[in-house]
């Protein structure tokens, strides 16, 4: 959900709840305190007292809007930025390049692999988180790269025999296997990884 999409969904007739209407703004505020706080401490360092102090607003106006941290945390991992998804129906094997360098963006921002840590290390005790993100990042992204790699073997780039899943899951793991090796993703990693599995065909004399 981007973030039009988002305000577009929150600000429906049939969701608001009675009353006066909510404050977006501070809504917004909110949910980007949450954010840092995930990314910066932790799930379980951070706290919606101090959520609600570095949002300027109270403890009991921020439960007003959720129940508990864990629907915090939700909303927030809703509300990450992600970058708008390439065509899929672009040349195959652009949209797959273009896919991985989405995913290499997205993942760059807003401190998203430090929350993705968190998330991974509340997995016994909160499994919703990892769900969540499943399907708020993870499940996007696997859906237009398998299409876009089907269709190479559809054409015929690619080798008919090729397991789409096994390739899917070994070039968006890449991804994490490069931050954890050297603390960074390259400006080239989505060229560089796609060229395992797709080269890119040479260019004419």
């Amino acid at each position: 959900m981007r973030m039009a999409e988002w305000k577009m969904a929150k600000d429906s007739p049939s969701l608001r709840p009675p009353g006066r209407p909510r404050d977006a703004a501070l809504d917004e505020a909110i949910l980007a305190a949450t954010v840092r706080q995930l990314g910066e401490r932790g799930y379980g360092g951070m706290s919606i007292e101090g959520i609600a102090a570095a949002a300027g607003t109270t403890a009991p106006t921020l439960r007003r809007r959720y129940r508990n941290k864990l629907n915090l945390a939700m909303a927030a991992i809703d509300f990450m930025r992600i970058e708008p998804q390439p065509d899929p129906e672009a040349e195959p094997r652009a949209a797959a390049l273009g896919v991985l360098e989405n995913l290499r963006t997205s993942m760059l921002s807003r401190n998203s692999m430090a929350i993705l840590g968190t998330i991974l290390a509340e997995e016994h005790r909160n499994p919703e988180l990892l769900d969540r993100f499943r399907q708020r990042f993870v499940a996007p992204w696997r859906e237009r790269l398998w299409h876009a790699l089907a269709r190479g073997v559809e054409t015929g780039h690619l080798q008919a025999t090729l397991d789409l899943d096994a390739a899917v899951s070994l070039l968006i793991g890449a991804l994490t296997a490069s931050y954890l090796h050297t603390g960074r993703i390259p400006e080239t990693w989505a060229e560089t990884t796609l060229t395992i599995v797709w080269p890119a065909r040479p260019a004419h004399p």
